[in-house]
């Protein structure tokens, strides 16, 4: 059982790293694409919101890990 916990929050993990670097590298492009194609403050205000959904959703999962991994270790 513990194995196949730890072995989920290890899968946990990566998502929540591979949201997190993938929402700054798209934020980051679509900021350098705004400037480009003079795109619309609407559309910028929605990337940005959902960027930061994804780093409020990242956070939120990193802290369940944690607080797993520290009730395990106080067991």
């Amino acid at each position: 059982m513990t194995t196949k916990r730890y072995h989920n929050d290890k899968i946990k993990g990566r998502l929540a790293g591979l949201s997190i670097a993938g929402s700054m590298l798209l934020w980051l492009g679509l900021q350098w694409l705004a400037v480009e194609f003079n795109l619309s403050v609407r559309i910028m205000l929605l990337v940005d919101l959902s960027v930061m959904a994804i780093m409020i959703w990242s956070l939120i999962i990193t802290f369940q890990i944690w607080r797993k991994s520290r009730h395990s270790d106080e067991s």
